[in-house]
């Protein structure tokens, strides 16, 4: 697999590439984009063919009989998750932000809270904020730049008003793969307050050491509250075809989400789902462990020169490919460490806060990029902080 070929992604209406300039001031010609989490490498080839067969057939209908497409999904999660997946409980959404959006609409009512552990994916915020439900932050505990769960704290701060849990798994930012002894102690606060779960897994396939993600679905007692959202987009790259997995167990809930379903007239891509069956394969597979060593390399230099910049720490990544990069320790207020990454080191980065509370002091880095713009991003940023060495 080629990960090291730079891919010119200018002009091609790519987001991460041709809108740094006009939302982070960073100029096209010069800068590197390491914001929206998009990776700059092409899927596996099995991808590629599945979207070769359907320019070659030349008709782009609807999309029917998905009993192949249900049936890699099942195949996936059975074989790289150890979770059995019955293909009637999956309803695919236009992605996981619509499938969160479906979710919100589906189990809470105008004015409900909706529980996010913080800092975490910007989009859950916006979407809840959206639909006029009350975002209920839960702050992660930063326990030596790994992130914890605060139970006793979260219990108190409950209200009766909650009605949700959104988890993100493994936690984007952070890059945490969260125990099973953690995950079930999700499953017990959600439990304990009667709330939703609704559990995104998104970046489940992207694990980067020896760390073992554990699919919410296999933790015990949740089975009754429990929503699970998955999807190929992450883990291959094919974001842009914006399909997802909203999978559902229990009865009653899933009759609930098919009603929203129905009522919002949403049906599936069928360009994501050829694409998905293609990807969830065994050669899709050899694909994305060689992916995870790349990224697992890049997390390495990028951390570690990093580490060479006083004041700057970057949590280690257990998985995901994104960078959490704490400046708290150069004492710069927030303006001053985010223009030095933009103005001097011409970088795009996601900014922390947007993340919920936590987030303030960080910036968010894309490492899924040729390894030879991982270290230009490292000396830049050297470069930009040269007067703290």
């Amino acid at each position: 697999m080629d990960f090291d070929t730079r891919i010119d992604r200018l002009g091609t209406h790519s987001v991460k590439w041709d809108a740094m300039e006009s939302l982070f001031g960073v100029p096209a010609k010069e800068g590197i984009a390491m914001w929206v989490a998009d990776m700059d490498f092409r899927p596996p080839a099995c991808v590629q063919r599945a979207l070769e067969g359907m320019l070659a057939h030349g008709l782009y209908g609807y999309y029917g009989d998905d009993a192949e497409y249900r049936a890699a999904i099942c195949w996936w999660m059975q074989s790289r998750h150890n979770w059995t997946v019955d293909p009637d409980h999956i309803f695919t959404t236009h992605g996981l932000v619509n499938g969160t959006a479906m979710c919100v609409d589906a189990f809470t009512a105008v004015g409900d809270g909706v529980v996010l552990l913080t800092p975490v994916y910007h989009a859950f915020a916006r979407v809840i904020a959206a639909a006029g439900r009350k975002v209920v932050e839960c702050k992660l505990q930063d326990n030596a730049g790994r992130y914890e769960m605060d139970f006793d704290a979260w219990d108190a701060q409950m209200t009766g008003g909650e009605r949700m849990l959104i988890l993100c798994s493994p936690h984007n930012p952070g890059g945490r793969v969260w125990t099973r002894a953690e995950l079930q102690g999700v499953a017990d606060f959600c439990k304990r307050h009667d709330l939703v779960l609704v559990s995104d897994e998104i970046h489940h396939d992207l694990i980067l050491g020896a760390q073992k993600h554990t699919a919410m679905a296999l933790i015990e007692g949740v089975a009754d509250r429990l929503v699970m959202m998955t999807a190929t987009t992450k883990t291959f790259n094919i974001a842009g075809a914006h399909s997802g997995n909203v999978i559902i167990a229990d009865p009653d809930l899933r009759a609930k989400f098919a009603g929203r379903m129905n009522a919002m007239g949403v049906s599936p891509n069928s360009f994501g789902l050829f694409m998905a069956s293609a990807a969830y394969s065994p050669e899709g597979a050899a694909w994305v462990d060689e992916l995870c060593l790349y990224l697992a390399e890049n997390a390495r230099i990028f951390d570690e020169g990093i580490g060479k910049i006083p004041g700057l720490k970057s949590m280690p990544l257990e998985a995901t490919y994104l960078a959490w990069v704490d400046f708290a320790g150069t004492g710069m207020a927030q303006q001053e460490f985010i223009d030095r990454v933009q103005k001097v080191a011409k970088i795009a980065a996601n900014h922390g806060t947007p993340f919920g509370a936590g987030g303030e002091s960080f910036l968010r880095f894309n490492l899924a990029t040729p390894r030879s713009l991982v270290i230009e991003a490292v000396e830049r940023l050297q470069a930009a902080f040269a007067d703290l060495q």
